[in-house]
């Protein structure tokens, strides 16, 4: 196969890399898992530290990826994570590197994060009342997720952004609440659409807080103008508050989709390419990698991979069946 990038049947190009590393975490948030948790990966099947670096390597190099962002689980209770960015942020290309996180931990972390080349950080947070935090995530771990952030903060992991979800009859009523917060300490606030991901499979569109509705609840108390910015490949939708600088912004994944420009791509903490967050298929990589590929085999089944890629998730239509994996293990 002739060298390229990773591009798929409708011409986009996948620059931007999700890498999972590992299904596990600290909370149970209940749009993601039950309150027990889920059955993890066993570990014999979970990348080791060498093949996460390796696969990143090959798609720095020789993919054309300029970007990787790790996520979960929780990244953050993965043993080598700081050693794991270290060695990304050494390759050359230098990608940007970030990670999403529940912040639990941060606090004490961020520094070494810092000096291992991290760029960024997206901390998940819904509410900042303590006691619907506890209900949402079943943890009265609010005071660590506030620490995480400054600590993020201080460490100059920023922009920080705080990724947020709301909740029908449990916080959609907290977004301008949730804004003023993020505003009063710096932080840069997006409002995400409930997405089809969670292990129970219990959404619904019905139940869904829209973006129409996030909006509408934020205008009651801001004034809020379509950002000037372009918006490119980004997912979130930009919005200047009361005149700017400041902006929030909406990822309407499901009313507003962004799939003609998705640029993103994601692998899987036990080595599976996903070539779309609600992806049916996967194509794997850790059998390859681990019976001796070349790099340049893995890359060629890389581009492959891509080629099976949807014009859109699909969300809408009658025949959309929810991803097997929950979004734990897939990575967001």
């Amino acid at each position: 196969m002739s060298a390229s990038g990773l591009v798929d049947r409708y011409g986009r190009t996948a620059t931007d890399l999700r890498v999972s590393l590992t299904d596990r975490c600290n909370l149970r948030c209940t749009y993601c898992m039950p309150p027990e948790g889920l059955d993890w990966m066993p570990t014999d099947e979970v990348l080791t530290d060498d093949e996460v670096v390796r696969l990143i390597r090959i798609a720095v190099s020789e993919l054309g990826v300029d970007e990787v962002r790790f996520t979960g689980g929780e990244p953050l209770v993965r043993r080598g994570i700081v050693d794991i960015i270290r060695r990304t942020a050494e390759l050359e290309p230098r990608p940007e590197t970030s990670i999403t996180t529940n912040a639990l931990g941060l606090e004490r972390m961020a520094p070494a994060l810092a000096a291992a080349g991290l760029d960024r950080v997206n901390v998940s947070l819904d509410t900042v009342r303590r006691e619907d935090f506890a209900t949402i995530t079943r943890r009265d771990r609010l005071h660590d997720v506030v620490a995480g952030l400054e600590a993020a903060a201080a460490a100059g992991l920023g922009p920080v952004k705080v990724n947020a979800v709301l909740l029908r009859g449990v916080n959609d009523a907290h977004a301008p609440e949730l804004l003023r917060w993020c505003l009063e300490h710096g932080y840069h606030l997006r409002f995400i659409e409930q997405m089809p991901l969670d292990a129970q499979h219990g959404w619904s569109r019905e139940k869904m807080v829209t973006a129409d509705e996030i909006l509408a609840s934020l205008e009651a108390e801001f004034t809020l103008e379509p950002a000037e910015e372009p918006r490119g490949s980004a997912p979130a939708e930009l919005f200047t508050v009361d005149g700017g600088p400041a902006t929030v912004g909406v990822i309407a994944s499901v009313t507003r989709p962004f799939c003609g420009d998705c640029d993103r791509v994601r692998l899987t903490a036990d080595g599976q390419v996903r070539n779309c967050l609600f992806a049916r298929e996967e194509s794997d990589l850790r059998t390859a990698l681990r019976s001796g590929a070349s790099d340049t085999e893995i890359a060629d089944r890389w581009r492959v991979a891509m080629l099976t890629k949807r014009p859109g998730h699909g969300i809408d239509d009658v025949s959309f069946l929810q991803p097997t994996r929950p979004m734990s293990a897939i990575g967001g």
